[in-house]
């Protein structure tokens, strides 16, 4: 009576490829899927699973494909064999090399569930730091968006009715008025805003270029954001912080010093930091200090940083200094950004009061004018 349901169709050999190809380059892992799975390997090893059985339950858990997929490929290379450091330096995308050295340490050790309870920490601790300056950026952001939208409604729609007026002024408009009228006939302009938008479409693309290829002008430009008001101490801040607790996390795990601090070079946004830790492995590998190394860049180590990093290589306990100054990094930035807001405002109401006050004062200086003559 009712017909035999039909099966579905069965891919084929390449359709199968372009779609591992899509999911594997279009598919993101987000960095939250990332901790999760090094929290939850942690705790299947420390229940006494072995490896391969915590990846294969791993694998069946996730509901991201990228990552099902990786975890698959692991899976399957440890089970031939393969340490698990050397399976996961083939997916640098996924597993960054400091993860991949602090694994390695931990199985040259015999202590992986060590190693990756300390890289939970500091993935959580990175997470975290990563959110308070996305969330501090939040408002900021929409405000300047609605200011512009604003602005362009104004100059587009609002502006130019208004202005009709003064197109039968007799007398000679005041300054502020004349440029108030260029702005608006220039914006009320349908190829204007198009060329306009296209400029602007080629000055970020171009800059996003240049910042790619060009090392020279990258570091320039990291240049000026250090010395920025507000902003530079905020991005000094969230470098050392990134540099304490990378540091601390690879030498808590065993790893040599040389290669920490080259590893810790790639975890900082700004590339003056990078290059200031590239010369500091060199400097280590001549036998000179850490601390001493750091001093040659007052600009970018603060007293605070090269002090304590001195006193814990007298001491021999560098790994635990480097905690305390994470953790003051990590709180400092936390405050900065939940106070972000209230700094940053004064200054958007002033950039707001100007461009209001700006039109006000065009638009009522010929009235009164007018006023005047009669």
């Amino acid at each position: 009576m009712f017909g035999k349901k039909k099966k579905p169709r069965e891919l084929s050999r390449f359709e199968k490829k372009m779609n591992d190809w899509f999911t594997k380059h279009l598919t993101r892992i987000s960095f939250t899927e990332k901790m999760f799975f090094v929290d939850h390997l942690r705790i299947m090893i420390h229940a006494g699973l072995s490896l391969v059985e915590s990846l294969e339950i791993l694998a069946k858990e996730t509901g991201n494909k990228a990552l099902k997929m990786v975890i698959g490929q692991i899976t399957k290379d440890v089970s031939s064999g393969k340490q698990l450091s050397a399976v996961l330096l083939q997916h640098p995308k996924v597993f960054p090399p400091i993860y991949v050295k602090m694994i390695e340490a931990g199985e040259v050790s015999g202590k992986l569930e060590e190693a990756l309870t300390q890289i939970a920490i500091q993935m959580k601790k990175t997470h975290d730091l990563t959110a308070s300056i996305r969330g501090a950026m939040i408002y900021p952001s929409v405000v300047i968006v609605a200011m512009i939208g604003i602005g362009i409604l104004m100059t587009t729609v609002i502006l130019p009715k208004l202005l009709t007026i003064f197109d039968e002024f007799e007398s000679e408009l005041p300054l502020p008025t004349k440029i108030l009228v260029a702005i608006t006939h220039f914006m009320s302009k349908p190829v204007n805003l198009i060329l306009m938008l296209f400029i602007l479409i080629c000055s970020v693309t171009m800059f996003l270029i240049m910042m790619k290829k060009s090392p020279k002008f990258r570091k320039t430009v990291h240049t000026i954001n250090l010395y920025l008001p507000v902003v530079g101490a905020v991005i000094k801040k969230v470098n050392l912080a990134r540099f304490s607790l990378t540091l601390s996390s690879l030498m808590k795990s065993a790893i040599p010093i040389v290669d920490s601090v080259t590893i810790t070079a790639d975890t900082c946004s700004n590339v003056n930091y990078r290059i200031s830790l590239m010369q500091s492995a060199a400097d280590l590998e001549k036998g000179i200090p850490l601390s001493e190394s750091l001093r040659k860049h007052p600009t970018l180590y603060s007293p605070l940083v090269t002090e304590m990093i001195m006193v814990g290589e007298r001491t021999g306990e560098i790994d635990t200094l480097l905690t305390e100054l994470s953790n003051f990094y990590n709180e400092d930035v936390d405050k900065t950004m939940k106070n972000f807001t209230t700094i940053i405002e004064p200054v958007l109401i002033v950039f707001l009061g100007l461009g209001v006050g700006g039109v006000a004062v065009s638009v009522i200086m010929p009235m009164y004018s007018l006023v005047q003559n009669f």
